[in-house]
């Protein structure tokens, strides 16, 4: 089965803004223990404010803030980032540049125990990223709404997403939901 083309061009630097419905979709499958989270991939901050109108403690960064999240080093200390601040953060949650997703994946796993990724569906169907999906991949939250990620257009969104999610402290098998209720 094929993909069809939205009929939109790229945004420069996969700049999709998450509509507020998406993240919340998200936080009924948060762990209890998850209280502060870094969004390094934050563009305006949509995710990041339902994130902090949620209760957590929310550092947001983005590269067009300065702060690359897959070339950073700790080491390099910049005045707009403390970064003992991304230490401190127990989930790692975002809406990642799909041409970079597997990086920020893998990278972020090496971070915190708690990584939500959202992505297409169809994300973990490629044979290179089947290492990514054994151990800790926790759940794949689909989503039963497709995203439309410019209001202001016309027809129907093409494509499916979910969150991934994956937990270092998951025990069993991952689950399959759905969300959200509407």
């Amino acid at each position: 089965m094929s993909q069809r083309e939205s009929g939109y061009g790229r945004k420069a630097g996969d700049l999709y803004e998450t509509p507020e419905w998406v993240t919340e979709a998200l936080l009924p499958h948060m762990p209890k223990r998850v209280e502060c989270v870094w969004e390094p991939a934050c563009g305006s901050g949509k995710m990041s404010r339902v994130l902090k109108g949620a209760g957590y403690l929310v550092y947001a960064t983005d590269i067009d803030g300065g702060i690359d999240f897959l070339t950073h080093n700790t080491a390099v200390q910049q005045a707009e980032f403390d970064w003992h601040k991304w230490a401190a953060a127990d989930a790692i949650i975002t809406n990642p540049p799909y041409a970079h997703a597997q990086a920020f994946i893998e990278k972020a796993l090496s971070l915190v125990s708690m990584v939500a990724m959202l992505l297409r569906c169809d994300f973990d169907h490629a044979k290179t990223r089947q290492h990514l999906f054994g151990e800790g991949f926790a759940k794949k939250l689909v989503l039963t709404k497709r995203i439309r990620w410019f209001e202001d257009t016309k027809g129907s969104p093409s494509f499916n997403h979910a969150w991934f999610i994956w937990d270092h402290n998951h025990e069993g098998p991952p689950t399959l939901a759905y969300g959200p209720t509407l």
